[in-house]
């Protein structure tokens, strides 16, 4: 079962904390997929060639299908995988968390690590802020051109969505339900309609 719903970084960003002289920078950004995810962490690792660590932890799939963590010479389990905990605790998904450590002379030992990684992303996810993706399904409705203006302002006035216009000998009109609004909509499109317009369903899609 996929998830009806996931949250998300709203941009890409960069918090920094200074926790016993230590200097912990989090750089947060979206990711599509995995590559993208491992992109991000090659180029903030090419930001900072001096610091003595750049841990990561990534999330990608609504369903948080793939999880990724790294400690990068920290104890093992003191810093990627409380970064991830801390993705996960916040239901983030599609996104990718780097923290950046310079040593400023104090150790923290493992517990004083394990709060200091996974604070940070914490603190950088409010700072940066979430935005929430729905599951949608595509539909695709079919309508002669004289029918298409009032179709899609009819779409519109009712809250739905119109994510692609394509015009050939009928007027496609591409939209993203909700699958629970499904059989409403197919009887409110043959009610305004009267029945002239078609429905094709297709894949799905998730969006604000």
């Amino acid at each position: 079962m996929k998830a009806d719903q996931y949250v998300t970084v709203a941009r890409e960003g960069m918090h920094e904390s200074e926790i016993n002289r230590s200097r912990f920078l989090c750089s947060l950004a979206p990711a599509a997929t995995e590559q993208e995810a491992q992109d991000f962490v090659a180029r903030i690792r090419k930001e900072h060639p001096t610091a003595t660590h750049n841990c990561f932890a990534y999330v990608v799939g609504a369903d948080a299908s793939v999880q990724k963590a790294s400690d990068d010479g920290e104890p093992g389990g003191t810093a990627g995988v409380p970064m991830l905990q801390m993705l996960m605790r916040r239901d983030i998904r599609y996104a990718v968390a780097v923290v950046t450590r310079y040593y400023g002379g104090v150790k923290l030992g493992a517990g004083g690590l394990i709060r200091a990684y996974g604070g940070v992303v914490g603190e950088a996810l409010d700072e940066l802020g979430t935005v929430t993706r729905r599951r949608y399904r595509l539909a695709t409705v079919t309508v002669d051109h004289q029918r298409a203006g009032k179709t899609q302002n009819d779409l519109r006035s009712t809250g739905r969505t119109v994510v692609d216009l394509r015009y050939g000998a009928e007027v496609e009109i591409e939209v993203a339900l909700p699958e629970a609004d499904l059989p409403a909509f197919e009887a409110w499109l043959a009610d305004t309609t009267a029945g002239s317009a078609g429905l094709t369903l297709g894949g799905e899609t998730y969006a604000p």
